[in-house]
């Protein structure tokens, strides 16, 4: 499977600022391959802005459509107000891994609560519009194992076919290479075996 996450380093946060009615709503976005990264924004925003009257979230700790990993609070606004539509958006940007927090600066005008969600909404829609983005490819480990005389060339084979080596382990009688095979595509290791001439073998377990 493949699927855009956004491209910030570990800590690195993507911000925009929108106003309603006075009221400030600042999002920060995040990668968030776990639910920890996601933590961290929170506590942040929390800590940069703490006279703030809400910090509301919501996150996406996997890939699109992810199920188990996710999570989004009101943070003291009215149920359903802030977080729901906050992960509404994230969900429909097709976007996996990604953390948002909305902060609010209450500016004096109750928004009611339609007008809170469309806020909410709004403050993270705004943000992803300019948010960087990268592919991410899942992908499952195998083990080859080839002779010394073939390591180059299979390195080659995999390298060309966006296959990464993940570590090598070398013993008297050849190299046994863990590598990252992407998710979303079929096996097939017959053309390196022809390349290699049958020097090549698939290590189960």
């Amino acid at each position: 499977m493949r699927y855009p996450v956004p491209d910030l380093s570990p800590g690195q946060r993507w911000e925009s600022v929108t106003e309603v009615e006075k009221s400030r709503f600042i999002a920060w976005l995040c990668h968030a391959p776990d639910a920890a990264a996601f933590a961290a924004l929170l506590a942040e925003a929390r800590r940069v802005h703490p006279n703030a009257s809400h910090h509301c979230s919501a996150y996406i700790a996997g890939p699109p459509g992810e199920q188990n990993a996710i999570g989004f609070s009101d943070d003291g606004e009215p149920g359903g107000t802030a977080g729901r539509p906050m992960f509404q958006v994230l969900e429909g940007a097709g976007l996996g891994q990604v953390g948002c927090v909305v902060t609010r600066y209450f500016g004096g005008t109750k928004l009611g609560t339609g007008g809170l969600a469309r806020a909410y909404a709004q403050a993270v829609s705004q943000g992803l519009e300019t948010l960087p983005r990268r592919e991410v490819v899942e992908r499952y480990s195998l083990r080859l194992r080839v002779d010394f005389a073939g390591e180059a060339e299979a390195r080659a084979w995999l390298e060309s076919h966006d296959v990464p080596v993940d570590t090598a382990e070398y013993a008297s009688d050849g190299v046994l290479l863990s590598v990252g095979w992407p998710s979303d595509v079929v096996v097939d290791l017959a053309p390196l075996e022809a390349r290699l001439r049958g020097r090549l073998a698939l290590i189960e377990g």
